[in-house]
């Protein structure tokens, strides 16, 4: 099968002929129907996160927003047929372990992560291991495209603004950084009933923004003090402020940007500038009692509510998809990554 492959951290991704997939006594082998490209495969190509254990493994097909077919079951599956159109989380789990037994999949002891740890879906074929577990059917109202984003970028958007953001009707929420992740975070803000306000250096990422619904925008290329802006716009601070970004500067204007007993939501994984580790002022923090929390994926016992959400209308994971791709593509998006002159979600369709 082809496969779009990293063999050298940073080089142009080589489209090579590797074998074919089988699949696992508990597993599945998809057909790729749509993969999507995301920032956090930039992460990868560009050698990060060995501070912390990530640094993907050499050569490595990338791939963790995938929906397919399913086109080979192992001996163990019950509940995965041929032929079902699913998708999966990145992070696939176990389903065996306390974290997975009490609802909380996306921080599984045993977590393997698609595109990362084993190979993804810039491919015509990818494993997916256990497979009951992990397989999650897809709405027959979503094209592949359209539904490509929940595996990654949606879901984690999800879960850090109604999870760990809580998230309420009549309250503000400043999400810093809207590429795929964070306009994904203003649609569903929105649709919680919350008024939004977006924070970027890119004018075209900001208009996008305001079709997501978001009710005021910042361009942080031209406001020199972003909490400030953020603060006289929502009559005295966010009530939830989120960083999908991971720099040191959209971390600390995200908490600066909070209210008194506001809730910072960090979702951005840091790049080798900052290797993992960025000060924040911790004096504001316990004076204005605010909490701090992360937001990693989107657990496995929230898909129904979120697919519910989709199949109603109410969240439409398909309005943020801005192009497709073919394959062979792949690696010039993730070169315009490096600038951030990308905009919303792009899929690759054509393998």
């Amino acid at each position: 099968m082809k496969a779009a492959q990293i063999v050298e951290y940073g080089a142009p991704l080589e489209l090579r002929q590797v074998p074919d997939p089988t699949p696992d006594s508990d597993g599945v082998v998809l057909e790729v129907l749509a993969t999507g490209i995301c920032r956090s495969d930039w992460h990868a190509w560009m050698g990060d996160w060995g501070w912390m254990g990530g640094q993907v493994a050499l050569p490595r097909t990338l791939g963790h927003e995938i929906v397919g077919t399913v086109r080979a079951v192992g001996p163990e599956v019950r509940g995965v047929r041929g032929g079902d159109r699913v998708t999966t989380p990145f992070h696939l789990a176990c389903g065996a372990c306390g974290y997975c037994r009490s609802g909380q999949a996306n921080v599984c002891d045993n977590m393997q992560v698609l595109g990362f740890w084993c190979d993804g879906g810039y491919a015509e074929y990818v494993h997916i291991a256990n497979a009951d577990f992990n397989c999650v059917p897809v709405p027959e109202e979503l094209t592949p495209v359209a539904a490509s984003a929940i595996g990654c970028r949606f879901m984690t958007a999800f879960h850090a603004v109604t999870g760990q953001g809580r998230v309420r009707p009549g309250e503000w929420v400043a999400v810093h950084g809207v590429g795929g992740v964070g306009l994904a975070a203003v649609q569903i803000a929105c649709a919680a009933g919350a008024s939004v306000v977006a924070v970027d250096i890119d004018a075209g990422k900001l208009a996008l923004a305001k079709e997501q619904g978001a009710v005021h925008t910042i361009d942080a290329s031209v406001e020199q003090d972003v909490p400030a802006a953020v603060q006289e716009v929502t009559g005295g601070g966010a009530h939830v402020s989120l960083d999908a970004l991971g720099t040191g500067t959209t971390v600390v204007n995200s908490v600066r940007s909070l209210r008194k007993r506001g809730r910072h939501v960090q979702v951005g994984l840091t790049s080798a500038a900052d290797a993992g580790e960025i000060a924040l002022p911790m004096d504001l923090i316990t004076i204005g009692e605010l909490s701090i929390v992360g937001s990693h994926g989107n657990p496995h016992s929230r898909y129904p509510e979120l697919l519910s959400l989709v199949a109603s209308g109410r969240l439409t994971p398909q309005t943020l998809v801005q192009r497709t791709v073919s394959l062979d593509r792949a690696g010039e998006v993730l070169s315009a990554m490096s600038d951030f002159t990308t905009n919303g979600i792009t899929v690759i369709d054509r393998f």
